[in-house]
């Protein structure tokens, strides 16, 4: 087959990123939540560092001892005796002091790993149905989960290694100042100024190729999921092979981002390397000039070479750390982000809870578009009183599935209204409003559990007795038993496990254990063959009874009995009356009726075909 060699999509360049800072202020709230553990951890880390850099100090004051007189009979009995228990000490205290930093901090991490991640995923559920047309599942969720182990790896490298090494390195200058010759410090300062400046130089170029490798690792994770949550339709096109290649194309170019990105690793890890052997060398050369000409103990130089030891190890870690810092705040920016989407439909700050008596809905005289140049209700204007049935009936595209959703309030009305009750939507709480509104829909999607678990999706909570009472009103009861695994049944990906009636009988039962005031069935039975629909249309009218409903057909015989029945064309009400009174006027909705009648006349008329 042959492969599209195109080069990788580019990252827009101006697409609207977050700060690094904003990123840390977004994040520190979340912290100061445990602030006394915080402040309680910081105190730790002090202690440990102070305990860390008074070992070399011991380790001096044994040597200067000992070489002073070495030949005392209470040197090896007094004074190292005494240095011995305080080097002990000090290293026991450095590891005391850092477990108990890791014991306090570890609630304060994992607490706000799992507030932000709760954030973000009740955040994404309140945003608009646009948002989730629109967004590609893999790459999201992809997106979730770097960006929450980023906020774990971020508190972890920031408080547990840079802040540690930043008050280490300050104690060791601070030392190298009062103590000894100007060179120390200098070199040191110098050596770590340079370090610092070259690391974050060449990181800030890496992290280009960080970002690149996250894009593309979406959008090949996508590619994956799409392709295998759509098996079957792969497999009817025998397109195995092609969805290979495409995953493929991406996992190349991601291959490409990662090489570079090793090689600019080696690069970063040379540069620092020279950076810290040169201070090194120089460190000792001048302590070992300032014991030769006698300025200098054996103590001040194993004093020197212990600090700049000491140093060496956390300096040559914190190029790694800084690194993987810059990794996390990538990997943040984007889970972030998703925060940063504005929630197009959101209760107002008056807004009250619902309050149903009849539920009587109306729509008064409702403009809508999905988009700017393209309008799709004008002035719809009607009614649906309390108890009774209204259908929709029109064409594809006429707008019939867009008066549900705006019932639900998944958008809100360009101009005009709709009220239940004469409650106008936008001035209820959206929990409330969709607490009382059921909907069967076309396509009923099932979570991969069991039936009991759908079932009872429609009523959280819900005892056992209550499921098989809404299942049994739906006419299923009696299938799930006859299932070896009866109400544990999986229902598989999406339901994929049931026939379309099934599905169907499964999402009625599922509603009428919400025991909504308000039904919607958005074209329930379109889908399903004739003898199937005419056995679940009898559950919808069942459950229809003394409920405000709103039935939205395509098949016309499913809304006959309907008490109004509005016809949509275009996006506007052209005709509306009950079944008898529409076919007298000998308009559009004659028109479909006698087009169905002629349909369905002729399939009866054709001979069956032997399977």
């Amino acid at each position: 087959m042959r492969r599209n060699s195109s080069p990788p999509p580019p990252v827009d360049p101006n697409a609207p990123r977050r700060s690094d800072w904003g990123t840390l202020t977004t994040l520190i709230p979340y912290l100061w939540v445990y602030k006394w553990r915080v402040m309680a951890a910081l105190a730790c880390l002090i202690g440990a560092k102070l305990a860390n850099v008074g070992v070399p100090l011991v380790m001096k004051q044994l040597i200067d001892q000992l070489t002073i007189n070495p030949s005392s009979p209470h040197a090896l009995l007094v004074l190292p005796l005494g240095a011995l228990v305080a080097y002990g000490v000090l290293r026991l205290s450095t590891t005391v002091f850092t477990e108990l930093r890791e014991f306090l901090f570890a609630r304060v991490t994992q607490r706000a790993v799992r507030t932000i991640a709760l954030r973000v995923f009740r955040h994404l559920h309140a945003l608009s149905l646009r948002f989730h047309l629109n967004r590609q599942t893999g790459g999201m969720t992809r997106d979730i989960e770097r960006g929450t182990r980023g906020v774990s790896s971020l508190i972890s490298y920031t408080l547990f290694n840079i802040l540690p090494t930043l008050v280490e390195i300050t104690l060791v200058l601070g030392y190298l100042v009062t103590h000894y010759d100007i060179w120390f410090s200098a070199i040191t300062g110098v050596a770590l100024v340079t370090y610092i400046a070259f690391t974050i130089i060449v990181t800030d170029w890496r992290t280009h190729f960080r970002r690149t490798m996250n894009d593309l690792d979406s959008k090949a994770n996508t590619k994956a999921i799409d392709s295998l949550i759509n098996y079957e339709t792969v497999k009817y096109f025998g397109n195995e092979d092609y969805e290979a290649a495409r995953y493929d194309e991406g996992l190349k170019h991601y291959e490409n981002a990662g090489v570079k990105s090793q090689t600019s690793l080696s690069v970063l890890n040379t540069g620092q390397s020279l950076i810290i052997a040169t201070a090194v060398t120089l460190i000792l050369w001048r302590a070992t000039e300032g014991v030769i000409a006698g300025t200098m103990t054996l103590g001040d130089l194993v004093l020197v070479n212990s600090f700049m030891i000491q140093l060496y190890i956390p300096l040559n870690f914190l190029g790694v750390i800084y690194r993987e810092i810059k990794q996390s705040l990538a990997d943040m920016e984007r889970l972030f982000s998703l925060l940063d989407q504005n929630r197009e439909v959101a209760d107002s700050l008056e807004a009250k809870a619902l309050v149903t008596h009849g539920a009587q809905v109306a729509f008064s005289k409702v403009n809508f578009s999905y988009e700017a140049k393209r309008q799709i209700l004008f002035d719809v204007d009607f009614t649906i009183a309390a108890g009774t049935t209204t259908a929709v009936v029109g064409h594809s595209g006429s707008g019939k599935s867009t008066l549900s959703r705006l019932l639900f309030r998944f958008y809100d009305v360009n101009s005009g209204g709709i009220t239940i009750d004469g409650q106008d939507l936008r001035n209820v709480t959206q929990e409330s409003l969709r607490s009382a509104i059921g909907i069967v829909p076309q396509d009923t999607v099932l979570f991969n559990d069991t039936i009991e678990y759908n079932i009872a999706y429609g009523k959280p909570g819900a005892g056992k007795e209550a499921i098989v009472a809404a299942a049994r009103a739906a006419s299923i009861h009696d299938f799930i038993e006859t299932l070896p695994d009866g109400y544990a049944t999986m229902v598989g990906e999406r339901g994929l496990k049931l026939s379309g009636g099934e599905k169907q009988r499964v999402a009625i039962a599922r509603t009428l254990l919400k025991d909504p005031a308000i039904l919607i069935f958005d074209e329930a039975t379109s889908a399903l063959d004739s003898k199937a629909e005419q056995a679940i249309q009898a559950q919808l009218k069942e459950i229809a009874k003394n409920r405000t409903t709103l039935v939205i057909a395509h098949r016309l015989s499913t809304v006959a009995d309907a008490e109004q029945i509005l016809v949509l064309d275009h996006g506007r009400i052209v005709e509306r009356g009950t079944h008898q009174t529409l076919l007298a006027a000998n308009g559009l909705y004659a028109q479909m009726w006698e087009r169905q009648q002629a349909k369905q006349e002729e399939e009866a008329a054709s001979p069956l075909e032997v399977e």
